[in-house]
Formats: C-alpha cells, structure tokens, sequence
C-alpha cells in the first residue's frame, strides 16, 4: 500500500496529464455518441420548422429522414478527416500544439450550435456536426499518441487505458445531461449539442501548464536537454538512464530519417504484424457488435415490456457498466496483459452473442426470455469494458516505433471511423433484412479477432518500444535467417 501511495505521488502530475489529455479528448468522443439521442426528436422539429419557414411546405417524410441521417453521418466524416490530419500535424507542430488547435475547432462547432436557432439554419448544425468529428477524430489519436509517449513502460498500459475510460465516462455524461430535466427538453437543446465546447475550453487552458511528449523533443526534434526537463518534471525521478537510452537507440536508428508515410506503413514489410494487430483486433473494433447493440438494445428494453420513459435510465445503466467494466481493466491490464484479455474477451464476446441470437428467436415462447436478453446485452458490455475496450486503446501506443506512429494512428482512425460510419448507415436495414441473425456477423468478427491475437500477436506489457520491434521482427521477417534478425529492426527506418 506505501509503495502504491508512492508512486501514485510521484507520477501524480502524469496522472493529471492524462486527466487533461482525457477531457479534451477520448471524452468528446464518448459524449458526441451518446448525446444525439436525446436532441433527436428536438433537431428534427427544428429542420421541419426552418425548411416550413423557408419553402412554406412541411419538409417531406425521406427528405427529413435524409437531413437527419446526414447529421448523424457527417460526424464520422469529419472524424475521418481529423485522424488523416494525426499523421502530420502532430509531426509538423507537436502534439501539444495539435491538441491547441484541436480544442479551438470545438469551440467554433459549440458557437455554431448556440446560435443555430437564433440564425434559424439547420445547415450550421451539419457544420458544426463535422467540426466536432474532426475534433474527435484528431484528438482521440493524438491523445494516446502523447500519452503513450509520456508513460513509463510500466505504466504505459494503465495510461492508455484511460483513453476507454473517459470514453465511458463521455457515453454516461452525455445520456445524463441529455436527460429531459436536464438539457434534453425542447428549449435547450442548442446548449446540449454546444456542451463539447467546456471541456475543449478546459483543456485548451490546462495544457499550456504541461510540457511537449518528452519522446517528441528527444527523437524527432533532437532536443536532449528539453526531453529530460520534461521526463524529470512528468516522472519526478532523478534516473532516468533507462528511458533515455531507449530513446536514444531508437533516434540512432532513425538516422535522421522523416516520420513514415501511410503509404510507407501500408507497404513496409518490417511493420506488415503489427498493421495488421492494429487493424484487426483493435481498429476493427466497430465490428465486435458493442455499438450495434447500443443501437439494438431499445428494441430489446421494449420487447421486455419496459415502459418508453424509462428507457432512457435503462441506457445509461448500460452506459454505467461499460464505465465501471473499463475501470477494473484498468486495474488488472499490466497483470493479465493485452494479449489475454483482448483475445479471452473476444472470444467470450463471441459466445454470449451466439447465445443472445437463440433467446431472441424464441422470445416469444416464455415470459421471462426477454428479461434474459436485456441480461446478455449486459454481459456482453461488461466483456467488451474489461477486455476489447481498454486493450483496443492501449495496445497501439505499443506497437509502432517513433517514425511510424504517427501514420499508424492515421491508418486505425480510418478504420475505426469508416467501420462506424458503416456500422450507423448499414446496420438499421441488416436489422431489417435478416432480424436478430445479425449479430452472426459480429459473431463471425469476434472469433476471427480472438484467434488472431491469441496465436499471432506477441504480448506487449512490460517491454520497451525497442524489444517490441524486435518481438514483431520474428513475425515479420519469420522467413528470413536467424542470424539476420540483429539487423532487422534497422530496416525499420
């Protein structure tokens, strides 16, 4: 307990970098999902009273649905754009001044909600909806890329975790803020939809206190003396030897080489396993099934005979779980490690679901089998928070060398973003198309992900940057001598 005391007082200020790093950027994330919900029924009217106003005609049924889809849409779109730019402007500017400018573009998307209704143009909500992708999109890969770079190997886990958590945190603050006592009723909604405005503001003022990532300064900008200034006033440690002669072998590998492209990582065989750990089990996470039950799970709530106004306190309550879930992960990920917990979770995610599409077609049968389903969306939460979610966060910091995580992290948003653009577009009509079977899909997806990681991908926890390359060299190179493995991690650069 002293020891746990100790190092909690001697990294606190890295822990309350990552409390920063979290509002302003994981949390936006989790609160622009879930908040939608509520404003649903409030945007609609106000797109139907302004399209009144403007053509003297109540906009049409499809074109309604349309605008609406849109807006719902072009978050993803505008988080696509935002994870393109994580590949250079963090590279160009660094990433404090990236998160700088990032928290600026949610203040702009917040002003434009406010005065949305004064202005009567539903147009600057679909501007303001892309601004607050772009926000979300170049701020979640940035904040791990920053805070992956501060953390010390051991505790490189637990921080990037935190990523997950302040999602969680974002998805519970959003469905409670948007509760019709609070700003989800017909008069505040512009204020509801503006609410991302207060954490960007609170990072934006928090972070000029904290210094550049230390591994930034070192590596790309040869700035020893700044780097360890840096490392001394996160860590409040006087050796920090190790650290800084594994940054230093890294930065002589580089050679003074430029960061990589994306093109460069797509291409580059000495990277080929981890893109493909990254891809896979980790950006290709929208494929597990959670949000599709998120979108699901109203229809279940229903099917239970639970009443409609009381749905909504269902939802946070699952909200809650994948909250509490990703927070014992927290706890346990540098014991058990990302290998197994990613790989068992899925796995387990796999069955549960499996299991979830038989009570679903026989619901009928029984009094009780509904309840038993809202019981399985449950469970499969509290797999999902305990395993996919936290690991799916931590996992990439680990995986790339300086010179191509930038890229990388380009490459996972534009998996992540397009597969929940997919996800929100094509699901609502699967669902229509083949019913509960559609969760066979997500089925088919966990299995894959869980053998993938379980026999392929090296476990990660408690290794440097430098002996993780050259776990990954084994995959990459399997083919290739033995006696030629010493010089593999060279051609990284």
């Amino acid at each position: 307990m002293n020891t746990a005391l100790k190092e909690l007082l001697q990294y606190r200020r890295l822990y309350l970098l990552s409390l920063v790093l979290g509002i302003g950027g994981s949390f936006q994330y989790g609160i622009q999902v879930s908040m939608m919900a509520s404003a649903a029924e409030h945007v609609q009217s106000f797109v139907n009273d302004t399209w009144m106003e403007r053509y003297a005609a109540p906009v049409d049924a499809s074109t309604s649905m349309l605008i609406w889809s849109f807006v719902v849409s072009v978050f993803s779109l505008g988080a696509w754009a935002g994870a393109v730019h994580s590949g250079s402007l963090p590279v160009t500017y660094g990433r404090k001044k990236a998160l700088l400018f990032n928290n600026v573009v949610a203040v702009v998307a917040a002003l434009l909600m406010v005065f949305c209704r004064m202005a009567r143009s539903f147009e600057m909500i679909l501007l303001a909806r892309f601004l607050y992708g772009y926000n979300v999109g170049l701020g979640l890969s940035v904040h791990l890329m920053y805070l992956g770079e501060c953390a010390p190997k051991k505790r490189r886990g637990f921080l990037t975790l935190t990523g997950s958590i302040f999602i969680a945190a974002g998805k519970v603050t959003g469905q409670i803020i948007g509760l019709r006592e609070l700003l989800g009723s017909d008069s505040a909604w512009p204020y509801l939809l503006a609410s991302s405005g207060v954490p960007a503001v609170v990072q934006f003022v928090s972070l000029l206190f904290f210094p550049e990532s230390p591994r930034y300064l070192y590596i790309d900008k040869g700035d020893t003396e700044a780097s360890k200034k840096a490392l001394h006033w996160l860590w409040q440690e006087d050796d920090l030897k190790q650290e800084e002669d594994d940054m230093r072998s890294e930065r002589e590998s580089v050679q003074g080489e430029k960061a990589k492209t994306v093109l460069d990582v797509l291409r580059s065989r000495c990277v080929r396993w981890q893109l493909l750990a990254m891809a896979i089990p980790c950006a290709g996470v929208q494929f597990c099934g959670n949000n599709a039950l998120y979108f699901y799970a109203f229809d279940i709530f229903r099917e239970a005979g639970v009443a409609e106004d009381k749905m909504h306190y269902l939802s946070i309550g699952i909200g809650a779980t994948e909250f509490v879930t990703i927070s014992l992960c927290s706890l346990v990920i540098e014991r058990a490690g990302r290998k197994k917990l990613m790989g068992y979770g899925y796995l387990l995610m796999g069955v549960t679901m499996s299991v979830l599409i038989v009570t679903l077609s026989v619901k009928d049968l029984y009094p009780w089998i509904p309840y038993v389903n809202i019981s399985l969306i449950f469970t499969v939460i509290c797999i999902y928070g305990l395993g996919p979610s936290g690991v799916s966060m931590a996992l990439p910091a680990d995986l790339f060398l300086q010179a191509w995580r930038p890229s990388a992290y380009v490459c996972s948003g534009t998996i992540n973003w397009v597969g929940m653009f997919l996800i929100g577009m094509l699901f609502p009509y699967i669902v229509g198309a083949i019913g509960q079977f559609c969760f066979l899909i997500f089925v088919a997806y966990c299995i894959f992900s869980s053998a993938f990681m379980l026999y392929f991908v090296p476990e990660t926890k408690g290794k440097s940057m430098i002996e993780i390359a050259e776990a990954f060299n084994k995959l990459n190179y399997k083919h290739k001598h033995t006696e030629k493995e010493p010089n593999m991690l060279q051609t990284q650069f």
